[in-house]
């Protein structure tokens, strides 16, 4: 068994180390090491190679078929604000660990990694690519067919350790509307694709979905981005919106899409970016029920939240692998994924590490 499997601090910092920022991602490397790891400890791994430094990790000791960790190695972009501690550096200062991804979600693996150094029984190790900007590894690995079954899936993404029975889907639709340029001195010789989309905008910006479930909360719908124009003295011919809808159990997305193509006006068109569904377990299921008992009696947590809000890969995963229940539960803090000195708490680590070890033993 290597060193770094002793201490999941340590390998948290060393897998913060490495920047998988996405774009590009460039996991590969990263995946590498977890290969390695994993296979000290009995795993039989197959790394999924996606092309340009892009990878997936396939983990598997034992039969098929048994308890499932998912997580992923890509981060999001540092952003614009100024960070105050290096971004790869795991700098420790007090009871936190800084870095990005720390919290999304590189402790969750080096917590599940270090976890099954201390067990012997079966399970599936799944690290996908891509995972920040869409799903992307988890949709190439479902395509190829190559994901084995599962009895239950656990996502480490960030939860401060609680068990959450699911999250929101997401459904993100491209609305454009097209014109005709010309002088902005002469408008009248074009047509203004702003003002085609003007009436549909302002319809949109009102919109409610009207939907909601009774843990998972309201579905809902955010304008994120207009592009429009290239200058200001020309007609613009091209105008595009981007909404950003986050469905419940119960509503399909083909509904939303619907009930959205409703407010538009004639000359819109609809273009769907992404479609990853929601994904629930009723709390009530044998394994849910008996996994997050375990989990209250380690953290003393009463959990308060039924379900995240962000998409993790299960929406493609649990289909794919038979819909096992699917648990959210992670090292992380709900307030850090993204966030400007993104930073895990080392007490929720060795916490996590406990969960996850309980969890395999089942």
């Amino acid at each position: 068994m290597r060193p770094e499997l002793d201490d999941v601090v340590e390998l948290t910092r060393a897998l913060v180390a490495f920047d998988t920022i996405n774009p590009p991602g460039q996991e590969l490397e990263a995946m590498r090491h977890c290969a390695g790891l994993a296979g000290s400890i009995g795993f039989t791994c197959r790394l999924v190679d996606h092309g340009e430094g892009r990878a997936s990790l396939i983990a598997t000791r034992g039969a098929s078929g048994g308890l499932c960790f998912s997580g992923h190695l890509d981060t999001v972009p540092l952003g614009r604000a100024r960070w105050t501690r290096p971004p790869h550096e795991g700098r420790i200062e007090g009871d936190r660990l800084y870095g990005r991804g720390s919290s999304d979600m590189k402790g969750g693996v080096a917590a599940f990694l270090t976890a099954a150094a201390r067990s012997r029984q079966d399970a599936t190790l799944l690290l996908a690519a891509g995972e920040e900007t869409g799903c992307d590894g988890a949709r190439w690995l479902a395509e190829a067919g190559e994901l084995p079954r599962a009895s239950a899936i656990v996502v480490g993404e960030s939860t401060d350790n609680q068990p959450l029975a699911g999250h929101k889907g997401a459904l993100w639709l491209r609305l454009s509307t097209e014109g005709r340029t010309a002088h902005g001195a002469t408008p009248e010789l074009g047509v203004n694709a702003i003002a085609a989309m003007a009436g549909t905008l302002t319809r949109l910006c009102a919109f409610d979905p009207g939907f909601s479930h009774p843990l998972m909360g309201r579905a809902t719908c955010n304008i994120g981005t207009i592009r429009a124009g290239i200058n200001a003295n020309s007609v613009p011919d091209l105008c595009e919106v981007t909404a950003d809808l986050r469905s419940v159990e119960g509503i399909s997305h083909e509904t939303l899409t619907e009930a959205l193509r409703a407010l538009c006006d004639d000359g819109v068109a609809i273009t769907t970016l992404l479609d990853l569904p929601s994904v629930w377990t009723d709390p009530q299921e044998p394994w849910f029920a008996a996994a997050a008992a375990i989990a209250r009696r380690i953290t003393g947590q009463a959990p308060d939240l039924p379900c995240a809000t962000y998409f993790t890969d299960a929406s493609v995963l649990a289909p794919a692998m038979g819909n096992p229940p699917v648990m959210i539960l992670g090292p992380g803090s709900v307030d850090q994924p993204h966030s400007t000195d993104e930073h895990v708490r080392l007490s929720r680590l060795h916490e996590a590490v406990e969960i996850y070890a309980a969890l395999l033993a089942g």
